[in-house]
């Protein structure tokens, strides 16, 4: 399976993306993190700087829409295949560019994908 970077990872147990994180290890599936505050979830490093990720296949944003435009340069230059929005990151300005630079777009919940093993 291709390499996963969760997006706006959290260290807080409770957040979606630290629960994206745990699945998708559970699920044997390569997984990097890219968040504000550094640490581990189980055996996964948040990592603050974008250079240290390469050969991403997917992207999963865990990260509101205002906050996303600071990204979308880099986000484009990891060249992921697809970029899955979870709910509450939906951005339609975002999707424009990452179609035109031949990325799939995915609107959907990472961990409902992994549960019903459409991931």
């Amino acid at each position: 399976m291709s390499k996963t970077l969760v997006f706006g990872a959290s260290l807080n147990p409770n957040r979606y993306s630290f629960l994206a994180v745990k699945k998708l290890v559970e699920k044997n599936i390569t997984t990097v993190a890219f968040g504000k505050n550094l640490g581990t979830i189980l055996r996964v490093q948040i990592k603050d700087n974008l250079t240290d990720f390469q050969n991403v296949f997917t992207v999963t944003l865990y990260l509101n829409p205002s906050r996303q435009v600071e990204y979308y340069n880099d986000i484009v230059k990891l060249q992921p295949k697809r970029v899955i929005f979870n709910p509450g990151t939906e951005n339609p300005e975002f999707y424009k560019i990452l179609k035109m630079n031949n990325i799939e777009v995915i609107e959907g919940c990472t961990l409902v994908m992994l549960a019903t093993n459409q991931y």
